[in-house]
């Protein structure tokens, strides 16, 4: 592996952003990291005043690139793993949807046994468990056939086929056996209210005994009147909740998008796309979870017209946040990866640019264009 200098950057660390300086990278982690010229006789790579952040990190993705997590294929995830690289996503969680007990068990195995070709590609670093233990009554894209309810039991055999690789799960607290299933479990992973018809005062009472996130706000859930304020207004007030957001401005209004990250912060904001089959293909009639999906004009949606997923890039989304909310990249980056890092526990090595973490960056432009993108110390040319 590569012994190198990255210098002439703009870099943005966990305390400050260092206008002009260098990092060294020394077997695929971070040595050093200084402000200034490099003046030394290591191997160089300048990055001409660009701007240097950490590898983004997804934690709600169903595919792309022609993929999809429930094909449950080691294809499938090779290829995922590697055109995510583009939109500079270094790790992500695979994401399954409401289908079948023994399809669901197909993917869990899948990511449990893949065996990446190489380490010059995305990272998996577990799976976002969406469905089926959700409300019939807010399905979305999901396919009420397949809606389940929760019980520790259930919940323990899916965590046995993935090999402990869960560690988000979308519920519904209102579904019977929802409330016994977050207080046994919450201390092994994150249960994530969506797909829910619960009000404000059922998602502060799930906080109560355990729940910590917030799936997708704004959609597939109830939504805030000033004397109902539902389950977003319980997302955006209360400090113990995380929420994730697809912003790609067609899931959610960019005045809503900056009202969510005025409420929680950058430190309670995670971006997502929640994209699907079709994200880095052309428009055209595509499937998720076995319905088929229309894409058009930036939009995935059923015949029925329900929003299916998004086709949105990571760094898409960073820039659309920056843009609706008017804020800067030094403010708005940890969204895409550390926010997510420490609420996955993996902050001790990815998330961040720190001395001792793993060399997971990526290379943008001002208009957040990815340039280069580096995993594990590999750099990778993505113009």
């Amino acid at each position: 592996m590569d012994n190198y200098i990255l210098k002439n950057a703009q870099v943005y660390t966990e305390k400050t952003k260092i206008e002009n300086g260098y990092i060294e990278v020394r077997d695929g982690f971070i040595y050093d990291i200084q402000e200034g010229d490099y003046k030394g006789n290591a191997r160089v790579v300048d990055l001409k005043g660009q701007h240097l952040i950490p590898g983004f990190i997804d934690i709600h993705i169903h595919g792309g690139y022609g993929q999809d997590a429930m094909d449950a294929t080691p294809e499938t995830l090779n290829v995922l793993s590697e055109k995510l690289l583009s939109e500079g996503t270094t790790s992500f969680l695979a994401t399954t949807m409401t289908q079948s007990t023994d399809a669901v068990n197909d993917a869990l195995e899948n990511v449990a046994k893949y065996k990446p070709l190489d380490e010059k590609r995305a990272e998996i670093i577990g799976v976002h468990l969406e469905g089926p233990f959700i409300s019939e009554h807010k399905v979305g894209a999901q396919n009420p056939a397949f809606v389940a309810r929760p019980t520790v039991q259930k919940f323990n055999e899916f965590q046995e086929k993935s090999n402990g690789n869960i560690k988000i799960v979308t519920i519904a607290p209102e579904v019977e056996g929802a409330k016994e299933t977050i207080k046994h479990l919450s201390n092994d992973v994150i249960f994530s209210a969506g797909h829910t018809v619960t009000d404000y005062n059922g998602i502060e009472e799930a906080v109560n005994y355990g729940l910590k996130h917030v799936t997708h706000l704004y959609n597939a859930q109830t939504t805030f009147t000033h004397r109902e304020p539902g389950v977003f207004g319980a997302a955006l007030t209360n400090e113990r909740l995380t929420t994730e957001v697809i912003v790609d401005g067609v899931h959610s209004h960019p005045a809503a998008v900056k009202l969510a990250y005025l409420a929680k912060g950058n430190e309670n904001f995670c971006i997502i796309t929640d994209a699907m089959r079709a994200k880095g293909m052309s428009d055209g009639k595509y499937d998720l979870g076995g319905q088929d999906v229309y894409v058009k004009n930036n939009e995935a949606r059923l015949e029925n017209g329900s929003l299916a997923g998004s086709i949105l890039l990571m760094n898409k989304g960073l820039k659309n946040l920056m843009d609706f909310a008017n804020v800067s990249l030094e403010e708005a980056w940890r969204t895409t990866s550390l926010n997510q890092a420490i609420r996955l526990n993996v902050d001790d090595r990815l998330g961040s640019i720190k001395i001792g973490k793993q060399a997971d960056f990526v290379v943008v432009d001002s208009e957040l264009n990815v340039l280069t993108t580096i995993k594990k110390g590999y750099i990778i040319n993505n113009d």
